[in-house]
């Protein structure tokens, strides 16, 4: 079995720029409590150090990804930016992220449910006995 996750992690959210009030304002705030929170899980991983404390915790977005940033998935982060002057500080911010998330070493693991894998047990059997009628 599998799980596939797709996010998409626009940018910050600057309040001066966006002009947010009311639901619209609680919403960018934690749009960037959140961005602020993964690049915190992303550099704790990125570290590699064993037992260190990743606060997974501290936002839906870092409790959603938590399998696949340090766990046993694979992650494919792709990481947009602009060539403008006037993003320049968001586009290197997100080559920041996109740098430290390359650090993290994930250690991928086939997950099979009881039938898969009683199914692959039997057909590499197979296998081996037809090498063997062979041979």
């Amino acid at each position: 079995y599998g799980k596939i996750t797709f996010v998409d992690l626009a940018g910050s959210e600057r309040l001066k720029e966006s002009l947010s009030e009311g639901n619209a304002r609680k919403e960018t705030q934690a749009i960037n409590k959140s961005l602020f929170t993964l690049g915190q899980v992303i550099s704790a991983l990125a570290q590699g150090k064993e037992g260190r404390h990743v606060p997974y915790r501290n936002s839906k977005l870092t409790q959603l990804l938590q399998e696949s940033f340090g766990g046993s998935s694979l992650c494919l982060m792709v990481t947009c930016i602009s060539p403008a002057s006037a993003f320049l500080e968001e586009s290197l911010n997100s080559l920041n992220y996109a740098h430290k998330a390359m650090n993290i070493q994930n250690r991928p693991i086939v997950r099979l449910d009881e039938q898969q894998k009683v199914l692959q047990d039997l057909k590499a059997e197979n296998a081996m006995l037809r090498r063997e009628l062979e041979s």
